[in-house]
Parts: structure tokens; sequence; C-alpha cells
């Protein structure tokens, strides 16, 4: 005899109740539809929808506002991302999430940078903002790291931080947006199953920089499956037991991602080459691993032992449909097929949807209280780069 129907998943509205009507978040997964600038345009015009931030422009974390969208399923998948302002996070989540651009009345999940935004530096995504699409993909969009927009946000006429990054430390507003990008990718890679990690053309390597630096200071920050389901009362009382050392680590399996070549970067040499560059780099680091993925392909992956990569051209008013590479449209889909298609690492033990982001609030008060990341400041303090 057949169970009970399972009551349907909770949906998240793209904006307040009454201003987007008939337009529930399916996640359907359709190609083409409304422009950048107008979808931008269109949600100027609504409420911010930043509530929901799991993390918020005062770094703090507000598992609470999320956890309603939340159920008791096992079979998720937490897909971060990470970069540079501009580099495209927010449009390549949008296409994760199978964002149905042709829906009218319908809103991208994450907003996407507008030409208005780009001209006057400015950023649009803040703290952590997460979507849930009906396959049950927990997506984590991030504000850009190395942006100097969020660093004049919060930096005061005396040049000290508005954000209290580290526990009882007074931070310059340099040193403590340094320290955010680094705690920010820590976390990422501390409760996702994939993290994109995004740069800017074939020179940039500012992120592989980062993903070094959390390979150095990521080892104290449990497994988030092995902590208790419930919230610790307070951890404002400094180095609780949530931050011992835990007896498994977990990493999340980077993806490593090139957008806006342009065609003479994207010949097959100019590729090779640097997937070899991102493999020498990593060589010595814990992401190094056997590719529990689908076996990858010539063009666009690492052998199965090494790390993924994905190469994105630049986006272009035409495409030319006899161009010897593939088209910006052609290598999202791909990248969208390929990533869902993954296998990724698993947690040490099954967790539902609620129990991880519970869990993961645990895990960002272990990252702002990391003994390790707290002597990594201690020695950025004493070089002399950041004013005191």
């Amino acid at each position: 005899m057949a169970g009970p129907e399972p009551s349907p998943s909770p949906k998240i509205l793209l904006a307040k109740p009454g201003l987007v009507t008939g337009a529930p978040l399916t996640g359907k997964f359709t190609r083409g539809g409304a422009t950048e600038d107008d979808s931008t345009r269109l949600r100027s015009r609504l409420p911010s929808v930043a509530s929901l931030n799991l993390l918020s422009d005062s770094w703090d974390f507000h598992f609470d506002r999320f956890l309603p969208f939340l159920t008791e399923n096992t079979d998720f998948t937490v897909i971060g991302v990470i970069g540079s302002p501009g580099v495209g996070k927010s449009t390549i989540m949008n296409e994760l999430y199978g964002f149905d651009s042709t829906s009218p009345g319908m809103l991208p999940p994450f907003t996407i940078q507008s030409e208005e935004n780009r001209a006057m530096a400015r950023h649009c995504s803040i703290g952590i903002e997460p979507r849930i699409s009906s396959e049950r993909i927990i997506l984590l969009d991030t504000q850009p790291v190395f942006s100097a927009s969020v660093l004049s946000e919060m930096m005061r006429p005396d040049g000290s931080s508005t954000i209290s990054v580290l526990s009882r430390e007074s931070l310059s507003a340099e040193l403590a947006h340094e320290l955010m990008g680094i705690q920010l990718a820590v976390f990422l890679a501390s409760v996702c199953h994939i993290l994109l990690v995004v740069s800017e053309g074939v020179d940039d390597d500012s992120m592989w920089h980062l993903m070094s630096t959390v390979d150095l200071l990521k080892h104290d920050i449990s497994d988030p499956s092995l902590l208790a389901s419930s919230l610790s009362h307070n951890s404002s009382s400094g180095h609780d037991n949530n931050n011992k050392v835990p007896e498994c680590e977990y990493m999340a399996t980077p993806v490593f991602v090139h957008t806006k070549l342009q065609d003479q970067e994207l010949t097959s040499k100019n590729c090779l080459k640097l997937k070899k560059a991102l493999m020498q780099y990593f060589k010595p680091s814990s992401f190094v691993r056997e590719n529990t993925g689908n076996k990858p392909s010539e063009e666009n992956h690492l052998d199965s032992d090494t790390l993924n990569l994905f190469t994105i051209p630049f986006k272009k008013k035409e495409e030319n449909p006899r161009a010897q590479h593939e088209s910006y449209i052609s290598a999202l889909w791909k990248l969208r097929d390929q990533i869902l298609a993954m296998k990724s690492p698993s947690f040490r033990r099954p967790v539902s949807e609620r129990e991880w982001l519970k869990n993961s609030a645990k895990i960002w008060e272990q990252v702002k209280n990391s003994p390790t990341i707290f002597e990594y400041y201690k020695t950025l303090q004493h070089s002399g780069m950041y004013r005191s």
C-alpha cells in the first residue's frame, strides 16, 4: 500500500507577497529570456530580500530567517560561490538554479550587477544570500571579495572597521576586509558540497591565493554533520567546546571557473596551460584528491584525479555561429549540466536540510573564533602591510 502523499516543498518568493503575483518559484530550467538590465530595473522597484540573508552586512549569522524554507529531507546539495566583483557569480548561480527568465513577473533569484552599478563600482550582493531550487539544491551567493566598495562601506573616517570580524578585536578596515574574505571562503569550504571559485580572465590568480590560504587555515573547523543538532546558547564567551580541533575534517570540492575569456585566450593550447598551472599551484594542497564526479570531458576538465576547471568566454551581444570555441551561453549550459552531475563529497553522517542550517550557524561561530585564523590575523597585523 502506498504511503501518504509527501507535503510539497516550501518555496521561496523572490519578492514580498503581493508584489509579484502568480509566480511560484518552480526552478524550471529554460533557455533565453529577459536581459540583465530589464531584471535589474524591475528588481529596483521592489523591496530588498536581504532580510533572508544568512550572513548580514553586520557579519552576523541569521539561520532563523532561512529555516522555515527548509525540510527534514536529507537528499540535498549545497553549492556556494566566491569571487571578485563583476566576475559573474550571480549569473552562474542563476543558471544553476534553473531560472526561467521567460516567465512574466519573475525575477532572477540572485541580482545581477547592472551597468550603472558596474560603472559606479558598487556591489549588489551582501553577506551570504541563500536560495533553494525545486530539486533541493541550496545555493549560496556571496558578496564579492577584494571589493573596493565593500571596503569603503565598512571604513570609518579614522580608518577603523565598522564590522566586528573577530570577537573582542578592534581592527582597521583594511585588515578586517582581508579577514572577511578568508572567513567567507573558509565557511563555504566547510558547509558546501561544491564551492565555485570564480576568477576573471586567464591572468587573475587572486582567488587561487585565497583558496591556498583557506587550505592552510581551515584545519580546526568541524565536519558540520558531527555537531549537535541544537544550537549552543551563546558563543560570546569566546572559544567554547565547539571550537576544539575536530576529530574529522571536511572540505568542499572546489570548482575553479575563469570567466570573460577573450577569443585569443580560448585556444586549446592556452586552456591546457591554464589547467596545468592550476594543478601545479595546488599540487601540495588538500584540494587535489580523486574526483568523485563523472568522467570529465577532454575540453573543460582536468584528469579524474585533479582539480575541476571551467572556462567561460566573454559575453557578446551577438555570438558568431562559426566561432572555433563554444559560445558564452553554451559554456554556461555545460557548466550547469556538469556541476549538477557531479557526485559531491558527503558529510560524515546524513543530515537534514534544517539540521545542516543549524549546524552551519555553529560552523560560522567556529570560523569567527578560530585560533588558527586569529594567529594569521596577528601575523598580518605585525607585517606592516595594514594600518594599526
